[in-house]
């Protein structure tokens, strides 16, 4: 089972906030490990922006059991994961941004790896590698990149590389990539892409987010259409070349 400890806050020397961003649904059974394991992390001027979007179950109940003024909750109706993460980076103060999933928990050490990466300015969004864990919090053996990173943009347009849970960026480049296109077919992809023209992308060979499989996650692995595969590209790049 995967533990966490509390961690010195090094950001708080640069004077840089950190916004948390996370989109929730239905998510009841993980997210206060999840939270918790979040601010820990954070100092007192940071905070974590929960947009939720109509839950059914008792998420919102859970998250406000936690009591933490740092934590900001929004409620929605979307109907969307990608207009729910649109909402909440639109929401973040933060010098910082990171993205969150609801079922995950964070490495003990992920905001300080992070953040030291931030201090060469060139760099305008981080990743780093996940530990995949069951339902129970358990390791069960893989990791997500588990060929490497590829940062190519060329790479990036044939196959998507990026994934949302992993990723933060510094906010200067948030008005490049919002509001999002209508056609991309995910946010992660698109902010990648837009950091990849924009900025530069930096990839941590760290675990430093146990990412949690447990059969109800948005993404399912479930391979597209060749005809929806042309397309998302096909949208992707037309808004590259004339948004960002």
């Amino acid at each position: 089972m995967v533990t966490q400890g509390y961690r010195s806050i090094k950001h708080l020397m640069n004077n840089r906030r950190i916004s948390v961003c996370m989109a929730t649904y239905n998510g009841e059974n993980y997210i206060k490990e999840q939270l918790i394991s979040i601010l820990n992390q954070l100092s007192e001027t940071d905070e974590i922006i929960v947009s939720d979007d109509s839950s059914t179950d008792n998420t919102l109940k859970v998250v406000r059991s936690i009591n933490d003024s740092r934590v900001k909750i929004f409620e929605n109706c979307f109907r969307s994961v990608t207009k729910n993460f649109e909402f909440a980076i639109s929401k973040a103060a933060g010098d910082i941004i990171f993205l969150s999933d609801q079922d995950d928990i964070w490495h003990a050490q992920k905001v300080e790896k992070y953040m030291d990466q931030f201090n060469n300015n060139e760099i305008g969004l981080v990743i780093a590698n996940l530990q995949l864990i069951d339902k129970f919090g358990d390791e069960v053996g893989g990791v997500f990149f588990d060929h490497g990173f590829h940062n190519s943009f060329l790479q990036n347009i044939i196959k998507n590389n990026f994934i949302g849970c992993s990723m933060a960026f510094r906010k200067e480049i948030v008005s490049k990539f919002i509001p999002f296109p209508n056609n991309i077919p995910m946010h992660d992809w698109w902010i990648g892409l837009v950091a990849l023209k924009t900025s530069k992308v930096k990839y941590i060979n760290k675990n430093l987010t146990y990412y949690r499989r447990h059969g109800n996650n948005v993404t399912t692995g479930n391979r597209s259409s060749l005809k929806n595969i042309l397309i998302w590209r096909l949208n992707l790049i037309f808004n590259l070349i004339f948004r960002a």
